[in-house]
């Protein structure tokens, strides 16, 4: 299919930021967005660059009765040569589709999503920011809009994108986090959509990481909903722990989401020639290794931070420091090499990296 473009009159355009240190996350959108319909019996028509605008849903879209909603999130980067980069973004699309898969939506061609993906982010390349460590955030999400009631899969759907400038996921930048240990609450079950990055699992995880910010934390360290054992995820990240010589970080047994950042660190990590597990964890392991003193470093994984040290756990009334409260030397040189890769300051020994052209 051919990609129907309709750009915004220039005296439309909306006004850039000017300081790009007061971006924020999620708060700013550019001049365009990307859609396309689905219908069972016509398959995907009608894709589409236009004008930002609102949606316009009936009432009874079963997206919003029985929570058909799946998203992705990627970034677009600024090289120094003003090159704009995309960072990995056939996995993401294999992600969604399985995502889709699983709650009984479309699968979107694959060739199809990343030509828009490009050609929405170079309409918009003025927006990318030029400041390190900024970067354009990318939201592709597909909603079902049948309009009925009565609970069955949409024969009706949207796929659409949207895209905006960023700063730091988090206001106080690399430096270490304080994490919550939650039991209490559970994010998702093995054999429910854990692994697929649906609008549900975020709800859930809601009041769980209210309360922990209210407390002072800046994110929630999940268990396992069967036996609140085993660590599985960190907030909306994927956690790693470096404890002796041997970095671990909990298996993809469909109960966490399979970050594409998770996986650039394995992969970056056992080239380095350090020994990666992705085997079970319980918190118990945890504390033994902070008193043995082989707890290292701790760290999250994601597309909007990237890696966020964790400087301190609390479990049971118990704190955990980790490395004194400090960034690890190896934390911060995954931090680093990703970033470097990502902004095309270095060679990109994955192939990784994809140039957006016109």
């Amino acid at each position: 299919m051919e990609i129907k473009i309709v750009t915004v009159s220039p005296e439309k355009m909306k006004p850039k930021p000017v300081d790009e240190s007061k971006l924020g996350f999620g708060k700013i959108f550019t001049d365009h967005i990307f859609t396309v319909k689905y219908h069972d019996e016509r398959g995907w028509y009608d894709p589409l660059i236009e004008p930002y605008r609102s949606l316009s849903l009936e009432p009874t879209a079963l997206c919003l009765h029985y929570g058909q909603e799946i998203f992705e999130g990627m970034k677009a980067y600024r090289g120094s040569n003003n090159d704009i980069f995309l960072f990995r973004p056939m996995e993401n699309i294999k992600r969604m589709n399985t995502s889709a898969e699983r709650l009984c939506m479309p699968r979107i061609d694959p060739q199809l999503f990343l030509e828009a993906l490009k050609k929405l982010v170079f309409i918009e390349k003025d927006w990318v920011p030029r400041s390190k460590g900024a970067s354009l955030y990318i939201r592709p999400v597909m909603i079902a809009t049948e309009a009925a009631l009565g609970l069955h899969h949409s024969s009706e759907y949207l796929f659409f994108i949207v895209v905006g400038p960023v700063g730091a996921y988090y206001p106080q930048g690399f430096s270490p986090t304080n994490i919550y240990v939650v039991e209490e609450y559970v994010r998702a079950v093995r054999g429910g959509i854990g692994y697929c990055k649906a609008g549900g699992n975020y709800a859930a995880s809601l009041l769980a990481s209210k309360q922990a910010i209210e407390k002072g934390y800046t994110q929630v360290l999940w268990l396992d909903a069967i036996e609140r054992k085993y660590v599985e995820e960190v907030g909306t990240s994927n956690i790693f722990f470096l404890i002796g010589d041997e970095l671990i970080t909990p298996p993809l047994t469909g109960s966490i989401l399979p970050g594409v950042t998770r996986d650039s660190i394995i992969q970056m990590a056992k080239s380095w020639g350090v020994p990666v597990s992705e085997r079970l964890i319980s918190i118990d392991e945890v504390l033994e290794a902070s008193a043995r003193g082989t707890l290292k470093e701790v760290f999250a994984s994601g597309t909007a931070a990237i890696v966020s040290p964790v400087g301190q756990i609390v479990y049971r009334g118990k704190t955990i420091v980790v490395n004194e409260g400090r960034i690890g030397k190896l934390t911060e040189e995954l931090y680093n090499e990703i970033l470097q890769i990502q902004y095309g300051e270095k060679d990109d020994p994955f192939g990784w990296r994809i140039k957006v052209t016109g």
